[in-house]
């Protein structure tokens, strides 16, 4: 197929979307299609050559992130570009002003339009001060889904969400995660020595910002730090909140955004991950930290929701409820055989989650959305039941 791919986020900005679009982009051209990228131009972008299979559009600093970027509507070029590309579908994998101008481009050119839901900005004005905007928002997503002949989430209880909403066309393909990469052989005793760990080592990976409830995880850390006074507390990533996480927190060992081998030896160098957030679509940290084998703490949400089951293979806690949280928390500092059982059984779990067959299923739901047989060969009901049986994982 000529797929044409619109992302407003790319690497090297460092968030779970812009790593799973530029490994979806990856996976689809080893796999023979062209697929043409528009995305924001990023500053690093001066330093590469000319490349004819991507756009790059006007964006600007998303608010509180100047480290990340949101694309600027371009519906005259978009429409002149694929006038000539002739792709046979669209991919919008992300809502913002880009998005919407893609979709308004490949509807003029009739052309099939697929998209992802990445994440719940209507969740997100109790943590930025604009709670009363979240009918609007929700509106707006909306009516950006409802545009596209299927919108693509990564758990079941998401597509449940989304009907509520009344965006009708929603079918689940999850996510991936590379066993390869994160595991336990990653373990470092030097980076354990460098982080001072005589005892267990909580680790937080991901943004530093409101909607992460980064509060609850040092409440947590704190628990964790009364029942086994030897507990260390480690931060991977960056965001508006580093500051004020510096401040309250000022023992925590604050790392900077990782990626690649570094980032899979703090998870596996580790012992708990604590993942408060309640924002998440799916949260690939949480499937990262399962593959590391690390015993995880996390809220009844995302990939926690879908892949762990409370003591077998994780500690899972009912949304909304800090306190369980924190009894769970100070339960792994206290008991090492039992964070050694639950992050073994963790990484079992993570073992059957394999990216090109996540990846694959996606592609087959592209390829009949772009040939038109996808309603009438596998109707909406058809795709929304059988998607209670896929396995998802890892933003």
């Amino acid at each position: 197929m000529r797929i044409a791919y619109v992302t407003e986020t790319w690497p090297p900005e460092i968030n779970g979307v812009s790593l799973t679009v530029a490994r979806t982009v990856a996976f689809l051209r080893e796999r023979g299609h062209a697929v043409d990228v528009t995305r924001p131009r990023q500053p690093s972008d001066a330093d590469l050559a000319p490349d004819g299979n991507t756009l790059l559009v006007p964006g600007l600093p998303i608010p509180g992130y100047p480290g990340m970027r949101f694309g600027l509507p371009v519906h005259s070029r978009l429409v002149e570009r694929w006038q000539r590309f002739v792709p046979d579908l669209v991919h919008v994998a992300t809502e913002g002003p880009l998005g919407w101008s893609a979709i308004s481009a490949a509807q003029l050119l009739e052309i099939p339009i697929t998209s992802d839901f990445r994440t719940r900005f209507d969740q997100y004005g109790r943590h930025y001060g604009w709670i009363g905007c979240a009918g609007l928002i929700r509106a707006y997503l909306r009516g950006f889904h409802n545009r596209t002949h299927l919108t693509c989430v990564p758990t079941q209880v998401m597509r449940d969400e989304l009907l509520n909403l009344g965006i009708r066309q929603v079918a689940v393909h999850g996510r991936g995660v590379d066993t390869r990469l994160f595991g336990p052989h990653r373990r470092d005793r030097m980076l354990r020595r460098l982080w001072r760990a005589h005892g267990p080592v909580a680790l937080y990976v991901g943004r530093l910002a409101p909607e992460k409830n980064l509060g609850l995880a040092i409440r947590a850390y704190e628990a964790m730090r009364l029942v086994e006074p030897t507990t260390r507390f480690v931060v991977v990533g960056d965001g508006p909140w580093r500051e004020r996480l510096r401040t309250r927190c000022p023992e925590a060992i604050l790392c900077g955004t990782l990626t690649g081998e570094a980032l899979a030896a703090h998870y596996a160098s580790a012992d708990v991950f604590l993942f408060p957030s309640l924002t998440e679509t799916f949260g690939n940290v949480t499937v990262e930290a399962m593959a590391s084998g690390l015993s995880v703490v996390a809220y009844d949400s995302g990939a926690a929701q879908v892949l762990m089951r409370d003591g077998d293979n994780g500690r899972l806690v009912k949304r909304d409820d800090e306190h369980a949280f924190l009894r769970a928390a100070a339960d792994m500092a206290a008991d090492a055989d039992a964070r050694d059982r639950l992050g073994a059984a963790a990484r079992d779990t993570a073992l059957a989650l394999d990216w090109d067959t996540v990846l694959a299923r996606f592609e087959s739901a592209l390829t009949d959305v772009a040939s038109g047989t996808y309603s009438a060969v596998r109707p909406a009901s058809a795709v929304l039941s059988a998607s209670r049986n896929t396995t998802v994982v890892a933003e």
